[in-house]
């Protein structure tokens, strides 16, 4: 591991006027105060990302850089700025991480997967030959994550420099899919178990399972930031107002979020709270979607899901 130091001065607090461009005024307060971290610089590329507001907690050394890949992906930069410790979450592809590390003449020292699919680890087998660094992932997928080293289990916790994480099984999407959740930084890596006003499909798991996944994430801070695998917000807004078009917090942030992509600027993270407020996935027992879909009020909330979920896919 190099012992090059992630630059201290790298991350600023945004101007008013930063905040008015890029999140709204109202909009950029709330986010500036209920997320404890944020750290979004990244390539252009097809997402046509030019400029990001960078906003970093005092009280956390951990920084997170979004880097777009492929045509809709996130990959995540995990930085250590006590140790110069260096991760990756989910890299699709190998290019634009590298890339990023070239930039700031950093080393790679963990590559974590929240599941299997090449989406999600096409850049594992090349990043590792590259910088050696190990491959972290799910106990249940050890055959399927190229290159795994490191196999976690439902209520692990395992250390990243000085920072603890907790592994939450969230199947459902797939049987061995794990979110990573930083307690001390206040941050979710989500892959695709769930998205902003969304979840993932069904490949593997049960409604069910999907259910109990999403609950586990509902039970954590509503100030946790959501760092999701996919740029896929925008069309998942027009399915969420479709299914609950009289939620007025939902109306606000489609605008926001529709405002976002016509200037090129990704809408994750997202926030906790902003998802039980607007995410008709985290809201099966709400009386307007059962309405629209002709949910029953006797169905529970398991088959309610399989039912926005069947509704999404046919959207």
């Amino acid at each position: 591991m190099s012992d090059t130091k992630v630059r201290s001065g790298y991350c600023v607090w945004p101007d008013l006027r930063q905040l008015c461009l890029r999140k709204g005024l109202l909009y950029g307060f709330m986010r500036l105060f209920s997320i404890p971290l944020k750290t979004l610089r990244g390539a252009s590329r097809s997402l046509r990302i030019d400029q990001f507001c960078s906003v970093v907690s005092l009280s956390s050394s951990l920084q997170i850089e979004l880097v777009p890949c492929l045509g809709d992906n996130y990959a995540y930069l995990l930085y250590d700025v006590d140790t110069g410790t260096v991760g990756v979450v989910d890299p699709s592809e190998a290019a634009p991480i590298i890339d990023a590390l070239c930039k700031k003449n950093l080393n790679l020292t963990y590559i974590l997967n929240t599941h299997h699919h090449d989406d999600h680890t096409g850049g594992n087998a090349e990043l590792k030959k590259r910088y050696g660094a190990k491959v972290i992932g799910s106990e249940i997928d050890k055959e399927r994550v190229p290159g795994i080293d490191i196999y976690l289990c439902d209520g692990d916790k395992w250390m990243f420099a000085g920072h603890e994480v907790h592994i939450m099984a969230t199947p459902g999407h797939t049987q061995g899919h794990v979110s990573f959740y930083f307690p001390g930084s206040g941050a979710i890596f989500t892959g695709d178990a769930l998205f902003s006003l969304s979840c993932g499909k069904l490949f593997e798991g049960t409604p069910e399972q999907m259910l109990s996944s999403l609950k586990k994430i509902m039970s954590l801070p509503e100030d946790t930031s959501i760092y999701c695998g996919h740029e896929y917000t925008l069309s998942n807004s027009k399915f969420a107002l479709s299914v609950e078009p009289e939620n007025e917090e939902l109306q606000s942030y489609a605008a926001h979020v529709a405002h976002l992509r016509n200037k090129g600027l990704p809408t994750i993270p997202t926030t906790l709270k902003m998802e039980k407020a607007c995410n008709p996935f985290l809201r099966p027992w709400s009386m307007e979607i059962r309405q629209r879909l002709n949910i029953g009020v006797s169905a529970d909330d398991a088959e309610a899901l399989r039912v926005i979920r069947q509704a999404k896919d046919n959207f």
